[in-house]
């Protein structure tokens, strides 16, 4: 097993040059086939984790997440980034206690949004959403971990599809210690290159669902990882669901017949 040094030295690397996916596994199990797969690194994904534990989004506490964390560190001998939603705090201050424990469970990087939680009000004020990432900076660099922080704007996924307020926090955010830049729902290439082109040289995150750029398309506009947020765990309850449903409503199992092998499963884990 590699040490939590190791994996976050080799999670910077990662960002250094090219463009990377970065899949969001939900539990240990996905995140230990995402890895016999061959992907580089890893990326925890809020709502999958939520759903697993039979809760909805943003309603999992700091407790539960960080065993979540450590679990999934130890299980991989790659890089895991959090879905760190908002540190769990809006006090800077307690937003860096929670950091400091985010580290403690071996990830290789986390990232702090601006959501509020309140859909009346969604972004958290500039000033104090800047001096949350420097809460967050703070905590990282206490015993110098060298985990990446991530800087996340949420403002598209709530409705306020402002570019120009985007590249205002991400560069602030820049400023504020984040090492890499994310504002999750941007989507077009012009969207994205402006992204890309005002945080330079500081690496972007992407998120990609059903439809976006390939690999190829969003390292040629300057993309330096993608993750898929809940797509994934999305995905799995689909084929449970279909499979479910059938039995309830007509009692019948032919869902069953595009299971994934069982032996596969096995000599995978074993």
């Amino acid at each position: 097993m590699l040490t939590s040094a190791d994996k976050r030295a080799a999670f910077r690397k990662l960002h250094e040059s090219g463009c990377f996916i970065i899949p969001n596994p939900f539990d240990v199990g996905s995140a230990k086939a995402l890895q016999h797969l061959g992907f580089k690194a890893l990326a925890s994904t809020s709502a999958g984790f939520a759903w697993a534990i039979g809760k909805a989004d943003n309603r999992v506490g700091v407790d539960d997440v960080c065993a979540h964390l450590t679990a999934i560190c130890a299980a991989v001998d790659i890089p895991v980034n959090a879905d760190f939603e908002d540190g769990f705090a809006h006090e800077p201050d307690k937003v860096g206690v929670n950091v400091a424990r985010a580290v403690k469970t071996g990830v290789a990087g986390l990232s702090i949004e601006d959501y509020t939680g309140d859909n009346a009000k969604p972004l958290f004020d500039r000033a104090l959403a800047v001096a949350r990432i420097k809460a967050a900076r703070q905590a990282i660099d206490a015993d110098n971990s060298g985990v990446l922080l991530t800087g996340r704007c949420e403002a598209f996924l709530r409705g306020q599809k402002d570019l120009k307020l985007v590249i205002d926090r991400l560069t602030a955010y820049a400023e504020a210690g984040a090492d890499c830049l994310y504002a999750p729902g941007i989507a077009t290439a012009e969207e994205i290159s402006a992204v890309v082109k005002a945080v330079h040289p500081k690496p972007v995150n992407l998120l990609v669902g059903a439809a976006g750029p390939s690999l190829k398309e969003a390292g040629d506009l300057g993309v330096r990882r993608i993750s898929v947020g809940a797509s994934l765990a999305r995905m799995a309850w689909a084929g449970f669901m279909k499979a479910s449903k059938e039995m309830a409503e007509k009692g019948t199992f032919g869902e069953f017949a595009g299971g994934y092998p069982g032996g596969e499963l096995n000599k995978m884990f074993s």
